[in-house]
């Protein structure tokens, strides 16, 4: 077998193995502001991964240095997640349970004179930081005593000042040709209770400087990252040199994960869920990994998924369908087979007795025969889809119509006779014949078509969630549009119908096919009058009426 090729990721660290470290140390630190997405769980796959692949330990580190947006209930919801992928952290830590430490190496940088006390605006700031092509201009504080700094740095953790009246800063350089090296901010003033630390603090250390702190003190030796943090790289680098640390972590960047017409943003993704475009983070049309569990995708079709798209240096953005594929794969490899109804139609079969039943046995997977049969039941009247008919046919349409033979799955060839309309010419009733001598299994006669059907013993009601793309496909008519204009009205279609028992009988996300309708799980919302299945994938469909 052609040995596979290390991606760059592992390139690096197999030269710092050989090199320096023969210990990998990784983290990963999502911010408990939201719930994690696919985009999150490709970079939770490398840190994990990584530290997995080559022996070491990854920490679950929650960048909590901003309280504003964070809540214990995304904390929780982050280890479900992180769990459900198959991972396991060494440490769990907080970001907030380093603010000792980052205080005192922020007065440290204060005593060496490379951070300073600065009294201006957000806005003034931005002006002062200069553009692309041209460089910043000094602050008019930039130049304060170190005696003056530590004062005023005290006094903002003592809570003298209100919020966004003072920063500090780190003293580097306005001229720089990157932005990220022009006296960034390193603390800001927020009068405002935390989730971890409650009131101790008012004032609160800015991610570019809290990290590489909190990486080096927890002994990280690769801090591994997506591509829009390589321009942050020399701060990173600038923050450890700075504050002396000995093993300093080597900082890694990865392009993220882009899906087509598929919203990444947590900011946006909050929307939805505040403005009530969706029930909520776990809504199965979300692309939060909440949301997959809940619409029962398989948490190894997601790692394969990630696997397939691979680890580069480029950002690229891929389709759904790949997604979905990788999905289809593993659900058609495990979910057991059932008979679901999902927009009925009654079938009359007319020659056979009423009040009889009969028993009919089918296997639960067509490959696993360790997985067993299951009993159903024919009966005089049975349901079928509502799509399996047609009055006036198309070409190649080779379901049930007037005369024509369709076989019934696991039961008997019947003919349709007749059927009956409403006032809409909608049609409500069929009626056929069918034929004793064709039971399957007993018979030798073919058709072209096969039909799966309930039996009105065994169906029971259901009601099934279909779901679509989130999101419609962007035009050139939708630009400038808010992305809320932008979302597919049809994005899911709720269907009455009827499953079989063994359906209702499925655990709370347990997955199985609906013979030709699609994948679908039992979801949390069903009731003992009522079960309720999310639509997890379709099938491929051969035909398909246009």
């Amino acid at each position: 077998m052609e040995e596979r090729v290390k991606n760059f990721i592992e390139e690096f660290i197999e030269e710092d193995m050989r090199n320096k470290e023969p210990r990998v140390k990784t983290r990963f630190p999502p911010e408990p502001n939201g719930y994690l997405h696919i985009g999150h769980a490709k970079a939770l796959a490398i840190d994990f991964g990584m530290a997995r692949q080559y022996g070491g330990s990854c920490n679950l580190r929650f960048d909590d240095t901003n309280p504003t947006k964070e809540d214990t209930e995304y904390v929780d919801a982050i280890m479900e997640d992180i769990r459900w992928l198959g991972f396991e952290w060494d440490r769990l830590l907080f970001g907030s349970s380093y603010f000792d430490q980052c205080f005192e190496l922020a007065i440290k940088l204060i005593k060496k004179g490379v951070a300073y006390v600065d009294d201006l605006s957000k806005d003034e700031m931005r002006e002062y930081r200069g553009t692309l092509t041209e460089p910043g201009k000094n602050s008019p504080y930039r130049n304060r005593s170190v005696e003056e700094n530590l004062d005023l740095f005290m006094r903002m953790k003592n809570g003298e000042f209100p919020d966004g009246s003072k920063t500090l800063r780190a003293k580097i350089d306005m001229a720089s040709p990157n932005i990220n090296m022009r006296d960034p901010a390193m603390y800001r003033i927020l009068h405002i209770s935390h989730h971890q630390t409650g009131d101790k603090w008012c004032i609160y250390p800015m991610y570019d400087f809290a990290h590489p702190i909190q990486d080096a003190l927890e002994g990280v030796t690769h801090s591994l990252c997506s591509l829009e943090y390589e321009a942050h790289r020399p701060l990173y680098d600038w923050v450890i040199e700075q504050c002396e640390f000995e093993k300093r972590p080597r900082q890694i960047e990865f392009a993220r994960l882009n899906l087509n017409n598929t919203i990444m943003s947590k900011r946006y993704l909050r929307r939805l869920v505040e403005e009530g475009y969706v029930s909520g983070w776990d809504d199965p049309r979300m692309p939060t990994l909440c949301a997959m569990r809940r619409r029962g995708y398989p948490a190894s079709a997601i790692l394969d998924f990630l696997t397939r798209i691979g680890v580069a240096k480029a950002d690229s953005t891929v389709d759904p369908a790949m997604l979905e594929h990788c999905v289809r794969e593993k659900l058609n490899e495990s979910a057991p087979r059932y008979m679901a109804i999902t927009e009925p139609l009654k079938l009359i079969v007319e020659n056979y007795e009423e009040g009889k039943v009969e028993e009919i046995e089918l296997e639960n997977h067509p490959n696993k025969p360790e997985m067993g049969n299951r009993t159903l039941h024919f009966s005089r009247e049975l349901y079928i889809e509502k799509s399996d008919f047609m009055a006036n046919p198309v070409p190649k349409f080779f379901r049930l119509k007037p005369d024509g033979e369709v076989r019934l799955k696991g039961a008997y060839i019947v003919k349709c006779t007749r059927f009956d309309t409403d006032e809409n010419g909608e049609v409500t009733t069929v009626y056929c014949t069918y034929d004793p001598e064709t039971k399957s299994g007993q018979c030798e006669r073919k058709v072209k078509g096969t039909l799966h059907y309930l039996s009105s013993v065994d169906a029971r009601p259901a009601e099934f969630r279909n779901y679509q793309e989130l999101m419609r496909e962007k035009t050139e008519a939708d630009e400038g549009k808010d992305f809320v204009e932008l979302l597919n009205p049809a994005s899911l279609v709720t269907l009455l119908g009827y499953v079989e028992p063994a359906m209702i009988g499925l655990d709370i996300g347990q997955p199985c096919q609906a013979i030709r309708m699609g994948y679908y799980c039992k979801d949390r919302d069903s009731t003992t009058e009522l079960a309720v299945f999310n639509r997890i994938v379709g099938l491929k469909d051969s035909f398909k009426i246009k």
